[in-house]
């Protein structure tokens, strides 16, 4: 896997239709197809066309009926530029080489198509926990995430690993991901949310952390 926070993205050509245009805006040379973000794009140049994307199946149809996750898609045709934002989140590439990687729904931003993804269920979650199922993308190809905030990489090698569910951007798809459950219910240990709960990585690979739970969504009054 080739990412700027491994240092191996200059160690041999990789396709180059996936650029940074900045820290905050993601530059796609479209010539073909590719997979966004509904609602992410925020300017483009030459001729496209965009479309809403489906689950893609039945079984990952009831999944996001269910759960509400998995990123809502849209699927870009055409030629030209395509500049890709998310809430002036940071942007982070992720280049797969026959390889998966794990994605909180609401941090995926685009995505090569010819990766297949599906929506999995973190072992020990409930149905009726939130935010405990993610998408899962496989295969050769770029990933584009975002993070509300300066992420820090964890090497989760060395010890068990834990993150609030919501702050975990991506890991890496081969880790034993479980629930940690806090002993007091009332310690108010995430950011903000009070969960007594954190997702539990344990194995050789990484989780990628932002620095908050993402931007906050007021409360209705009613």
């Amino acid at each position: 896997m080739r990412s700027s926070f491994f240092g191996n993205l200059e160690q041999g050509p990789l396709p180059g239709h996936f650029a940074l245009q900045n820290a905050k805006m993601l530059r796609v040379q479209l010539n073909g197809e590719v997979l966004a973000r509904q609602g992410s794009m925020v300017a483009f140049q030459g001729q496209m066309d965009f479309d809403y994307e489906g689950s893609g199946g039945m079984g990952r149809f009831l999944k996001k009926m269910v759960t509400g996750e998995g990123a809502p898609l849209m699927r870009v045709r055409g030629q030209g530029m395509l500049f890709l934002a998310d809430n002036a989140d940071d942007v982070h590439l992720f280049y797969l080489e026959d390889e998966a990687i794990t994605v909180n729904g609401t941090n995926l931003l685009a995505f090569d198509p010819q990766l297949t993804w599906d929506i999995q269920r973190i072992q020990g979650a409930g149905i009726a926990a939130g935010g405990l199922f993610n998408t899962t993308i496989r295969g050769t190809g770029w990933v584009a995430v975002t993070a509300h905030g300066s992420p820090v990489l964890l090497d989760t090698s060395g010890a068990p690993t834990f993150a609030d569910s919501q702050s975990a951007v991506c890991w890496s798809a081969e880790l034993r991901v479980g629930v940690n459950r806090t002993m007091k219910a009332g310690a108010l240990i995430g950011r903000g949310s009070g969960e007594a709960a954190q997702l539990a990585f344990q194995g050789a690979g990484f989780v990628l952390v932002q620095a908050s739970e993402g931007p906050i969504v007021p409360q209705s009054n009613g």
